[in-house]
């Protein structure tokens, strides 16, 4: 049933979808096959595609993401700070279940001081991150003129990225448990870790490099990684002096 009028808001219809409160304009009365359809299968199918989508995005192509979605291009991705919540929650379970099925002797002092310390300052930790990336990438690429809050996105989708690796090493970490296939996996949650080292480089060089000649952009990326590292032995000498 096509309206001219919204019959959610009253104004008038021009296309598919209402210009001024986005309602369908088309109104048909609800079924059976419709509710089935369109309103449970077709929700649940939209969220999931765009959230895998969201994610396949940040993986594989973190600084295209950021720039479409600093440009205005936002409707294709899910919410990024959902996005991080989600993700975190994600890592905290894995490793829960990396935890109860880890033998005693791989669970050493060391390995369990450490979970302590990320467990009791993960939020912190969290939060530190993107603002230190979002600083830093704003001093290091100010020729850009993107402002704080558009570096915020670029850092946001950095650490989305290192979530996700952390979230893939948590997975292999545990299929390495089985010992027939122990030394494979190890070898590759090393190199996940290593991905999840680099990923803001990644990010910054998918984001910037038709922006600045390679030597220009690696030293630029180079810059923002000393920063980091300064500013992280600051950050987890107080917090570890306090715990």
């Amino acid at each position: 049933m096509r309206n001219k009028t919204c019959l959610n808001c009253g104004h008038f219809l021009s296309g598919e979808f209402c210009s001024h409160c986005g309602q369908n304009s088309d109104t048909a009365r609800i079924t059976v096959s419709s509710l089935i359809k369109n309103d449970i299968l077709g929700s649940i199918w939209h969220v999931e595609a765009k959230f895998f989508s969201t994610l396949k995005d940040i993986l594989f192509h973190p600084g295209k993401t950021a720039m479409d979605y600093i440009s205005g291009k936002r409707i294709r991705y899910s919410n990024f700070i959902s996005l991080l919540l989600i993700l975190f929650g994600f890592n905290v379970l894995s490793y829960h279940y990396y935890e109860q099925f880890a033998p005693e002797q791989v669970l050493t002092k060391n390995v369990s001081d450490v979970k302590d310390f990320f467990s009791k300052y993960s939020k912190v930790i969290l939060f530190v991150i993107i603002p230190m990336l979002a600083i830093n990438g704003y001093l290091i690429f100010k020729r850009l003129k993107f402002n704080i809050a558009e570096h915020f996105i670029i850092a946001t989708v950095s650490l989305l990225g290192i979530l996700i690796l952390f979230l893939w090493s948590d997975i292999v970490s545990l299929i390495g448990l089985w010992k027939p296939v122990s030394k494979i996996f190890n070898f590759i949650d090393k190199i996940i870790f290593g991905l999840s080292i680099l990923f803001p480089a990644i990010t910054f060089w998918n984001a910037f490099k038709k922006s600045y000649s390679k030597p220009g952009l690696l030293w630029r990326v180079s810059a923002v990684y000393v920063l980091m590292g300064i500013e992280s032995f600051v950050i987890f000498a107080v917090l570890y002096q306090l715990y």
